[in-house]
């Protein structure tokens, strides 16, 4: 059984607040108060969902019992009575934070149907600000975004294994963002106060990351002039991530899949067991098991790392979270470089869809830096972008109209590589591209839409647009 709406009645006259009492309680909670004390006192011990007040309360104002109402935790709608109807008296009541006011003498059906039309309106408010928390919740974790159906199965893994102690192996290009990922994996693993430490594997030589990994002991080679403590002695108790794994000589492997195994580690020139307690993350942009087949890194270690994978998709392949990304990289740069935020054009954007971005989410935040600290417009446009970007157009499949568009300068000449047919004709281009992306998906407009890097809406749209042109064309012939 629903529980009613709690209803607080203020006006300093009796018979108006006990007429509007007996009719409403039998639809709902009814609290009554003749001044602004007892109002105040009635809404600081329960929550009210709806307070009536007169705009005259003896010698108090009814707009001043609004102001204080408004700044409770739980403030209740606010609709202001008064006999003083006019024009500035609403005006004024809405400034302060009022919902609507009513005039008196009072239509009673008016005032029932003002309250449950207010409540409506606070119930979708509330809807609104879950469904809100949810989709930010669905398309964002500790700062990975994305909303696209490859990112899905990402964010699912994080959420499972975060409160876990598993080792956790991320897989994925340069430039993906698996140094994020793992920070989420530590940050959501319900140990806060634990420390997180990282380790780049590919900046080090061999010698110089084992000493950072372990530690050494004093005198221990040449140029150790003392005790140095270890990555794995300072990650004891949290996580440690090693970044490019796919790195690290035979040695350190054997080394570290003793760390793994038996949670002890000794230090270079040491031989006393040290006890350690690591949630190691590892990343690779390599193959791991390409290099095990090829026989330069240990299957037992592979196995060891990857208890737990996370394949991070390519940008390529997550074209449709591009505007997404764009907008938080934007608002993010904007704040930093002291520029006000400013949007992208619908030509950048489709720059941007269209570019194959060889560098990933770190080339795309890269050149969106570049366009907010350019823009001089009250739009990011394309003249404001790297220039590579200019030449940006949607690539097709195959045939004499293909578009290939590369990176910048040094993949694919100065503005990156184009292959172009005859037929530059933009329409032909993307009805053809259009075509290209529904026969590879199997006319699945979804998946045709996310190969597009376009929403379903716009392909639907498109797709008409382009049915209109053939049945006037069919009419003409």
């Amino acid at each position: 059984m629903t529980t009613p709406a709690t209803i607080l009645i203020v006006d300093d006259e009796k018979h108006t607040r006990e007429g509007l009492r007996l009719s409403l309680e039998d639809d709902f909670d009814v609290y009554v108060a003749g001044n602004s004390a007892e109002a105040m006192e009635i809404l600081k011990g329960d929550p009210v969902d709806v307070m009536l007040t007169d705009l005259r309360l003896g010698g108090e104002s009814g707009m001043d019992l609004i102001g204080q109402a408004l700044k409770l935790s739980h403030p209740p709608i606010c609709i202001m009575m008064t006999a003083y109807g006019s024009v500035d008296t609403a005006v004024e009541a809405m400034k302060r934070g009022a919902y609507d006011f009513v005039t008196k003498p009072l239509n009673l059906d008016e005032v029932e149907i003002l309250i449950k039309r207010a409540l409506r309106s606070r119930t979708l408010e509330k809807e609104n600000s879950e469904l809100k928390r949810q989709v930010e919740k669905k398309f964002s974790i500790e700062g990975i975004l994305g909303q696209s159906e490859v990112m899905k199965p990402v964010f699912e893994v994080i959420e499972q294994v975060a409160p876990t102690k598993a080792t956790v192996l991320i897989e994925g290009e340069s430039g993906t963002g698996k140094e994020l990922v793992a920070k989420a994996i530590h940050h959501l693993s319900g140990r806060p106060a634990a420390k997180l430490v990282t380790v780049h594997c590919a900046a080090l030589a061999a010698n110089v990351l084992e000493s950072e990994l372990f530690g050494h002991e004093k005198g221990s080679f040449t140029g150790a002039t003392e005790r140095r403590i270890g990555r794995f002695e300072l990650a004891d108790g949290g996580t440690l991530f090693l970044d490019e794994i796919g790195e690290i000589d035979a040695n350190i492997q054997i080394k570290l899949l003793r760390a793994l195994g038996e949670h002890t580690i000794e230090r270079v020139g040491g031989n006393k067991p040290i006890k350690v307690e690591v949630r190691l993350v590892a990343a690779t942009n390599k193959d791991l098991w390409k290099l095990v087949q090829e026989g330069k890194f240990r299957e037992d270690l592979y196995y060891r790392l990857r208890v737990v994978q996370v394949k991070l998709p390519p940008l390529r392949e997550r074209k449709s979270d591009i505007p997404l990304l764009a907008d938080a990289f934007l608002h993010e740069l904007a704040k930093a470089n002291g520029k006000p935020f400013k949007p992208l054009s619908d030509e950048a954007l489709q720059a941007l869809l269209a570019y194959s971005w060889p560098g990933n989410v770190r080339e795309l935040r890269t050149a969106l830096e570049h366009g907010i600290v350019m823009c001089n417009s009250p739009r990011v446009g394309l003249k404001h972008l790297p220039g590579y970007l200019l030449h940006a157009r949607p690539a097709l499949a195959s045939g004499s109209s293909a578009v290939a568009v590369s990176g910048p300068a040094g993949e694919g000449g100065a503005h990156g590589s184009a292959a172009l047919g005859d037929d530059l004709n933009l329409e032909k281009m993307e009805r053809a591209l259009i075509e290209e992306a529904l026969r590879r998906t199997g006319d699945n407009r979804t998946e045709a839409a996310e190969v597009l890097g376009l929403s379903r809406r716009t392909l639907q749209r498109k797709l008409k647009e382009m049915n209109r042109v053939k049945k006037i064309r069919r009419q003409g012939d």
